[in-house]
């Protein structure tokens, strides 16, 4: 048996990175994905490569209406929505006084508002399958431990911890079997990853090796890594845990 025989997910970021990833050992261990993403191209690519187990929705999760069809169309291909993962988000520098202002903006809507739709848009349909769900946010070290040069990503982040306490409080109160938990990821080697290294603002190595140092165990995490996080949390094999922060950030958060 798998962690998710029986699992229905839908994929936020499904088409590259930690969402391919995640989507991947989903499919692997057994359940069925729906990889949402803008870049849909990619997302069906991979949906193809899973094979009748995987499909692809394009999803912007700034807007709450294509949420609503999203999971509609989980429901229609799956017959059931019982797990979200919360994975699709940008990092853009900037601190406070110099951040562009539509860069803040579209950072908050993505990052924050996007799994506030989401999750706004699933929970009735999680309960309505009538089956233990699950919540999986992707936050990041950063929302435990903010950065001055990210502003905008160390709002987003630690206002998305609070959300997902939030949602976790709500459906334990109301006997709804819907767990929410977050995985806090340091530097990955991911699309994101890459835009930083390869900004011009150092050279490529050294910009890798001033990430790497951020982690006490000083290197670049993988996506498998983060995506069996993830997993496990989704999986009835975390049924007891709801309401926590699972870090795969090499130390990052507890660094002195």
């Amino acid at each position: 048996m798998g962690k998710m025989d029986n699992k229905v997910a839908l994929v936020t970021g499904g088409a590259e990175g930690i969402g391919a990833a995640v989507s991947r050992m989903i499919v692997a261990e057994g359940g069925q994905v729906m990889l949402c993403d803008l870049q849909i191209d990619k997302a069906r690519a991979l949906a193809e490569e899973l094979g009748e187990n995987a499909d692809a929705f394009e999803l912007d999760v700034r807007d709450l209406d294509q949420w609503h069809t999203a999971v509609k169309a989980v429901q229609e291909r799956f017959g059931k929505l019982t797990v979200l993962c919360n994975i699709a988000g940008i990092s853009e520098p900037g601190n406070v006084v110099d951040v562009d202002l539509d860069s803040w903006r579209r950072t908050i809507d993505i990052n924050l508002e996007g799994p506030f739709y989401g999750c706004r848009a699933a929970i009735p349909a999680m309960e309505a399958s009538g089956e233990p769900s699950a919540i999986v946010n992707i936050g990041s070290m950063i929302a435990m431990r903010a950065a001055a040069f990210v502003a905008a990503y160390s709002a987003s982040k630690a206002g998305l911890l609070g959300l997902t306490r939030s949602i976790a409080l709500d459906c334990a109160e109301r006997g709804v079997p819907i767990r929410a938990n977050m995985v806090h990821p340091g530097a990955i080697r991911t699309p994101m990853y890459d835009r930083y290294k390869y900004s011009g603002a150092d050279t490529p190595e050294n910009i890798e090796t001033n990430f790497a140092a951020t982690h006490p165990m000083n290197r670049i995490g993988e996506p498998e890594e983060v995506a069996k996080a993830v997993v496990f949390l989704a999986s009835d094999e975390a049924s007891f845990t709801t309401g926590c922060d699972f870090t795969v950030d090499g130390g990052g958060s507890i660094r002195s």
